[in-house]
């Protein structure tokens, strides 16, 4: 008589298995490298985690034969396996072996949620950029007030330096409580070694169950339904930086073609919830977008971080360094005039040209306006940076030029045509400023506002803009503070030359 499974509230069993001929499975390990699922699966078969990855043994007698047709015969302990697989990495072979053994040998009846995590964390170890990371700040919220209503939302407590206490067992609990009940989820911690950053990996599937009838859908078997539900199944990465009060989350991924505003539901479920499993009594949370997205942990860490360089970017950078110990507080002594006899003794250097004066001069500037920073060989770029400029048309002549009905029209259709397509983050902080834009410019509603948008792309965006003052191409000493990325942001609204997000850039 089979089991009874009941809608729960609980999270999905690490030791729920998948059935290996699943279509993401196969092409989830067909990711990896040779290398990387050898050793993958020693840890699976590792003392502290083969409870969560048991393999399939020989569970016959000495006396009965073996199965003759058996492509893989099974071993008969753990120990036996564990130096099958170290014999495999010593010889030489093709991945595909590798993966067959796994999925028809070892693993025949399935491979457990435990291992799918960290088959995705083994390749997120192998190929860094692979995810797209939005920083959030975790900021305290003021404690209301004993006359203030109920329904009045909390404020952020600017003057408070709370940070939240950080339990991975509680915060999991606290989390579970901000799911939906018809949606089952999965969670594992890792810890990589190159990032000082604890990584949580929020598998979501549509199910009010937690047994093995979660992975089969409604009115179909469990073989076949088991891979129609996996597919539809959708993994958000979350990562906590140490000693930062600052998150970094994923964009939702699909297994399969899913709908895009379900995973749009899923994020920000998760931005929802987080800070409030983060929250304790008499001691609230909420998560602030901070404009910053990028492909590179390392950026993030720099700007969004535990180190100096979160308030420090630009040509500020040059007090981040530990190495020079350099303050904005230390005196400007001037040197000392070199003596007559070291200047007559010195050779006298040929005269610069004047293309070799400014190209040096251009060099001087982009010190100046980058510091230490935005160096292509840091490891530290960006990969875009979107600015929607709304400042008013500057005056010709002193004459300011008049915003028509038909031209205002004519952008009010253009931004509402943008809007109907592919929705950006810009559009979203734009939905999120709240702030009139004629209000914003200082009572300038009849002058002319253009609808700019400027976009920066490449592998190392503000490195790129180094390159173009170095150059020549950009006027270094005009040119306004967020394009050094001293305001550690990639996307913005500029107004009054100065993006929002920080306060103090441009010139």
């Amino acid at each position: 008589m089979s089991r009874l499974s009941i809608p729960t509230t609980a999270r999905l069993p690490s030791s729920l298995r998948v059935d290996p001929s699943n279509i993401v499975v196969i092409k989830s390990l067909n990711r990896l490298s040779r290398e990387s699922l050898l050793a993958l699966a020693l840890d699976w078969l590792d003392e502290g985690t083969v409870a969560n990855a048991t393999p399939y043994l020989d569970r016959r007698g000495p006396d009965e034969e073996p199965d003759g047709d058996d492509l893989y015969p099974p071993c008969r302990t753990v120990a036996e396996l564990q130096q099958l697989y170290a014999d495999m990495q010593e010889q030489r072979g093709s991945k595909r072996d590798v993966v067959s053994r796994v999925l028809e040998g070892d693993w025949r009846h399935g491979l457990t949620l435990y291992q799918l995590a960290m088959v995705d964390f083994a390749y997120l170890d192998e190929h860094p950029a692979s995810q797209k990371w939005t920083a959030y700040k975790i900021l305290p919220l003021a404690h209301p007030s004993h006359d203030a209503d109920t329904d009045e939302a909390l404020k952020v407590d600017d003057a408070s330096l709370e940070i939240p206490r950080f339990h991975p067992s509680t915060f999991l609990q606290n989390l579970q409580d901000q799911v939906l009940p018809d949606v089952k989820a999965h969670y594992h911690f890792y810890r990589p070694s190159d990032y000082p950053v604890l990584l949580l990996r929020v598998f979501a599937i549509d199910s009010p169950y937690n047994s093995q009838l979660a992975l089969s859908a409604a009115g179909s078997s469990a073989g076949d339904g088991a891979a129609t539900n996996y597919t539809s199944s959708r993994t958000v990465y979350l990562a906590f930086p140490d000693g930062s009060p600052n998150l970094y989350i994923s964009k939702s991924q699909s297994a399969g073609a899913s709908a895009h505003g379900e995973s749009r539901s899923l994020q920000s479920l998760i931005v929802k919830g987080v800070p409030k499993a983060l929250s304790r009594p008499r001691q609230r949370f909420a998560l602030k977008n901070t404009g910053l997205t990028s492909r590179n942990l390392d950026a993030l860490l720099d700007r969004r971080g535990p180190g100096r360089g979160n308030a420090a970017a630009g040509g500020w950078s040059i007090y981040a360094n530990d190495k020079n110990k350099k303050s904005p507080l230390d005196p400007l002594l001037p040197q000392a005039p070199l003596s007559a006899a070291s200047e007559h003794s010195r050779k006298r250097a040929s005269p610069l040209t004047q293309q070799r004066r400014e190209a040096k001069r251009a060099r001087l500037v982009a010190k100046g306006r980058f510091g230490d920073s935005a160096i292509m060989a840091d490891g530290k770029g960006v990969e875009r940076l979107d600015v929607i400029i709304r400042d008013p048309y500057p005056s010709v002549n002193g004459v300011d030029v008049p915003d028509s009905g038909d031209e205002g029209n004519d952008g009010a259709a253009a931004t509402a045509g943008a809007r109907r397509g592919r929705r950006r983050s810009l559009d979203t902080m734009l939905d999120e400023d709240g702030e009139d834009v004629n209000a914003s410019n200082g009572g300038a509603g009849s002058r002319w506002t253009p609808n700019v948008r400027v976009t920066f792309q490449g592998t190392h965006v503000f490195a790129g803009i180094r390159q173009l003052v170095e150059a020549g191409i950009v006027d270094g000493e005009r040119m306004p503070g967020w394009m050094t990325g001293e305001e550690g942001v990639t996307a913005g609204v500029v107004r009054h030359g100065r993006i929002k997000g920080n306060k103090g850039s441009g010139i």
